[in-house]
């Protein structure tokens, strides 16, 4: 007999996404939505799939989430987003190691859809995530942006793929990476930590180098080139905005 699992889900309009997540945590013991505001179905069909939804306004991504998890009845917890869907492979894996869990945390490997092709290489492949968990052994970083599941337990690796259906076209994937790269800025110019003009330029260089060729992104064709190009683009745009705000800290002072 395995533990208990608790799913939970942040959402906030997802109606088109949200039926298609739900469906496959059917084997979840619970399955906790925690909503910020939907204006959209999302409530209703949370509730319809068997959800117990709960009103929480938005805290910030890693807050949201922490909240999240301490409103779930189990203390084994899988926390996914909903645009992701628990393939039947990980299900399997899920259900196996929960009969006698082995470490504090278990990572998944996460298979991104982009450009309508499902990436299996650079950036987009495997793309280890933490998200089945112990919440008392285990909690959601305080990072921004790009939160993180954190233990100072050991960490266990699943089967099967954690699938990421977004919806984003490129205008909407672009506008928000322009979010996370400021918020990534902040968080750099708030530790003071200055950024070299020689790191500026190698970041992205290299960010290509491993992902396009090492990691053979190539492999992925135009979408996997798109997707590596637009990382190393951030990595370049992130340590420019943090000179910016550093520059003009430097400027307000007396």
């Amino acid at each position: 007999m395995r533990q208990p699992l608790s799913a939970v889900l942040i959402t906030l309009n997802e109606a088109s996404q949200l039926p298609a997540t739900l469906a496959a945590l059917q084997f979840c013991d619970e399955i906790v939505v925690v909503d910020s505001g939907s204006s959209d179905d999302t409530v209703a069909l949370a509730e319809a799939a068997g959800a117990r939804v709960i009103h929480q306004p938005w805290l910030g991504f890693a807050a949201q989430k922490q909240f999240a998890t301490e409103q779930a009845s189990h203390d084994w917890v899988l926390s996914i987003d909903a645009d992701e869907r628990v393939s039947d492979t990980l299900r399997a894996s899920i259900e196996l190691v929960l009969q006698q869990p082995q470490h504090a945390a278990y990572q998944m490997p996460r298979c991104n859809r982009f450009m309508g092709r499902w990436l299996r290489h650079g950036e987009g492949y495997p793309d280890r995530i933490p998200r089945l968990f112990h919440r008392q052994q285990a909690r959601w970083s305080q990072d921004p942006v790009h939160e993180h599941v954190v233990t100072e337990g050991s960490m266990g690796l699943l089967k099967g793929d954690l699938l990421h259906e977004s919806a984003d076209d490129l205008h909407s994937y672009l506008a928000k990476q322009n979010r996370y790269t400021s918020l990534q800025a902040e968080r750099l110019a708030a530790r003071g930590k200055r950024v070299s003009g020689l790191k500026l330029w190698l970041s992205p260089l290299l960010r290509f180098f491993k992902m396009y060729v090492l990691r053979l992104g190539m492999l992925d064709g135009v979408p996997g080139l798109v997707h590596i190009s637009i990382g190393c683009f951030n990595s370049f745009i992130k340590y420019a905005k943090a000179r910016e705000l550093l520059r003009r800290q430097q400027e307000k002072r007396p």
